[in-house]
């Protein structure tokens, strides 16, 4: 029988290993690609004349942002993040204006509340670690973290139905920043809507205990956005006093199974520190953060997925899934419980059973304002426009006198064999060193 190195070494060996490496490498090594068949050819954008025609087997990257499913595309979304991100924080780039730097702006953290005493690692007031509820040390890598320290008493069915409805406490904690902003300036909220704006982007990310909390960048713009100077009375003190206010006030009634109706909210942990100017490059102990950093901490998180929670990649389909699951008593538990009220009628609307593999979150873990800065839209679409600039300056044609016509047509998804695979993985690692000397230059310039 075959070993996976004995298969690996035959891949390498055989006739078209060239060509097969050069179309993975082409993709930056994506782990599970999208396999097409087709040509494109350019033509003269007024007569239609032929001028170039290539055709045959290509391969298209995935575009998962999870590096558990895929590194080469998670580095990829991680840049992206990384620079809209950026884009909103310091200006200068992206459609955004470097004054943006001169207005309040604020990073907040909010965080779930608790259904249970969990296995932790809590500090003294000084900083040192002492014993858990349950009596023990535990280290960074004990499996226990996170998870309840008496099951049956853990409200899973509560946590379930709370990171269903994170979005919409999401949703009317801004609308309440915009109530709390207005009443702090004397306006009213249609006043307050003629002279500011309240731009944002958060990322979502999941704590050991398999519950979400938001990071969130918060800008305070004129009425038009980011081009548009802050009014005089929007203070970083203001802002900050409005959104601990307004996270500490919101709540959504939700149903139980049994009909009672349970108050969701914020949990008591309320972080807001204020952020630098651009030339600052590390987190003070004053509580307040810098640019560069910070978008590279959000952007990391944006592509962490469900990494630390271990739930799964994909979607359940049935019960076979759940069972067959290599994650935790806990979060096994979590992905049962959203499964099995999702069968419920009164939990349609939640489409619990959709998102049960992401243990019931269905948000998406970043999002953004319109106005804080750029779009992943616009920046894909910007790197789309370099590239086929590049190739038709290779082929030595005008971008403005011809027209790139594509004519694909599906085969599949991921590798043949799993030694393309452990190959393709490879040659991800290598180009993921050279995008992270990139990344790394950007992040401390």
């Amino acid at each position: 029988m075959f070993t996976l190195e004995d298969r690996i070494t035959a891949r390498l060996r055989a006739s078209d290993y060239r060509d097969w490496r050069a179309k993975v490498a082409a993709i930056g090594g994506c782990a599970q690609p999208v396999r097409l068949t087709g040509a494109w050819q350019v033509q003269h954008a007024t007569t239609g004349a032929l001028l170039d025609w290539h055709g045959g087997d290509v391969m298209a990257p995935c575009g998962n942002r999870r590096e558990s499913v895929c590194p080469a595309c998670s580095d990829r979304y991680a840049a992206d993040a990384y620079h809209l991100m950026h884009a909103g924080l310091s200006g200068g780039s992206k459609g955004v204006p470097s004054s943006v730097t001169t207005k309040p702006r604020l990073f907040a953290t909010v965080t779930a509340p608790s259904f249970g005493a969990v296995h932790n690692q809590p500090l003294t007031r000084t900083g040192k670690r002492r014993p858990c509820a349950c009596g023990d040390y535990h280290h960074d890598a004990d499996p226990r973290l996170g998870s309840p320290i008496d099951a049956d008493a853990y409200d899973y069915v509560g946590s379930v139905l709370w990171q269903a409805n994170a979005g919409k406490l999401w949703h009317r904690l801004t609308i309440a920043l915009r109530r709390a902003l207005a009443h702090a300036a004397g306006l009213t909220v249609r006043e307050f809507r003629l002279h500011a704006r309240v731009s944002f982007a958060k990322v979502a990310e999941y704590q050991r205990r398999g519950l979400v909390h938001f990071h969130a960048v918060l800008r305070v713009d004129g009425p038009d956005g980011a081009n548009d100077p802050a009014p005089a009375w929007a203070t970083a003190e203001l802002v900050e006093h409005a959104f601990t206010t307004a996270a500490r006030s919101v709540q959504v009634d939700q149903a139980r199974p049994d009909g009672s109706v349970m108050t969701l909210s914020w949990g008591t942990q309320v972080d807001v520190r204020r952020i630098r100017p651009a030339d600052a490059h590390q987190v003070e102990q004053d509580g307040e953060i810098s640019e560069s950093r910070l978008a590279a901490y959000v952007a990391k998180y944006a592509t962490k997925g469900t990494g630390k929670s271990e739930a799964a990649d994909r979607p359940i389909r049935d019960q076979l899934d759940i069972d067959h699951l290599k994650v935790s008593a806990h979060h096994r538990r979590i992905i049962q419980t959203a499964w099995d009220l999702g069968d419920l009628d009164q939990y349609v609307d939640l489409k619990l059973r959709r998102w049960a593999h992401m243990l019931a979150f269905r948000g998406h873990f970043l999002s953004k304002s319109p106005t804080y800065s750029t779009s992943f839209k616009a920046i894909r679409g910007e790197r789309r426009a370099h590239r086929t600039a590049e190739l038709l300056d290779q082929l030595g044609h005008e971008p403005t006198s011809v027209l790139l016509v594509h004519d694909w047509t599906y085969t599949g998804s991921g590798h043949h064999t799993d030694a393309e695979r452990e190959l393709a993985l490879a040659i991800a690692e290598g180009t993921r060193e050279q995008r992270r000397r990139k990344y790394d230059k950007e992040v401390t310039a």
